[in-house]
């Protein structure tokens, strides 16, 4: 069963009980396009809500976002609106169904197939980080899919998480992009976190060797040395179900790719450090 939008009278009366403390915010960053980014903030966000978490999945990709589009959902307001001033932040949040799985989340969805975010005014940006670090009162925890690369507006989003997860495959490209965000990141962001995920490794070992190469070059020219968060192995399932707009966790959850996801939340959330999940 794929995710479904819950209609509009079956959201809650009110919002969540606002927390005592903010939710943790993750954002998922990647240096370059097609690594699987978007795949694994969904993904995240539902393993996060199966473990009783309440959870926030924001589409932060301001140029192209995408996170309607995997879900196969069409909402009925998104972060466009929330700038023109026509809703608030909160007013945004779509409700999603994880179905007979469980695992439902929220949504702040982006404006799908529009460029008419990418380029915000600085000031813009801030209020809506500002916005969103408000919001995570309201939750256990957020995520947050930035837009790949180290555009500024990119930056200023990624300054309101606690963690940036980097999605790596083992493409050279990929390798090098990511070390160039994580290094931008630590000049513009160094309270930030930034944590390492190797995405559609062939093997484990290999994925420990797409680990090892860039946390060697985090270690000798940044002086300190990211923790791996886990490896995703590859899988032509994850593919197939992007096609279809269906979200691989509420269709197959013994699937490889889904158990390493799950894996890789319950460290982000402390239930499970690396060491112990063999990484």
């Amino acid at each position: 069963m794929s995710f479904m939008l819950r209609k509009s009278q079956d959201r809650p009366q009110a919002r969540p009980t606002p927390r005592v403390a903010p939710a943790s915010i993750i954002a998922i960053a990647s240096g370059k396009g097609g690594v699987g980014k978007t795949f694994m903030a969904i993904t995240l966000a539902s393993a996060f809500a199966q473990a009783g978490k309440r959870t926030l999945l924001v589409d932060g990709d301001l140029g192209l976002a995408n996170v309607d589009v995997q879900l196969g959902i069409a909402p009925e307001t998104d972060l466009a609106a929330v700038i023109a001033g026509w809703v608030e932040l909160d007013d945004a949040v779509t409700p999603i169904d994880g179905g007979a799985a469980g695992g439902g989340f929220d949504v702040l969805p982006g404006r799908s197939g529009s460029g008419a975010l990418a380029e915000l005014p600085p000031e813009e940006v801030a209020r809506l980080a500002a916005g969103l670090s408000a919001l995570a009162l309201q939750y256990d925890q957020v995520v947050l899919d930035l837009g790949a690369g180290i555009e500024a507006n990119c930056m200023r989003l990624a300054r309101a998480a606690d963690k940036a997860l980097m999605v790596i495959t083992d493409e050279p490209t990929s390798m090098t992009d990511a070390y160039a965000f994580i290094k931008v990141l630590r000049g513009y962001a160094p309270n930030v976190e930034p944590v390492i995920c190797i995405n559609q490794a062939d093997t484990r070992a290999g994925g420990q060797r797409t680990y090892e190469a860039i946390a060697r070059a985090c270690q000798t020219f940044l002086g300190f040395r990211p923790h791996l968060a886990g490896i995703v192995m590859r899988d032509p399932k994850v593919r197939d179900a992007i096609r279809c707009q269906k979200t691989l966790i509420s269709t197959d959850q013994q699937a490889q790719p889904i158990q390493d996801a799950i894996a890789i939340s319950q460290m982000l959330i402390g239930n499970a450090p690396a060491a112990e999940l063999g990484y």
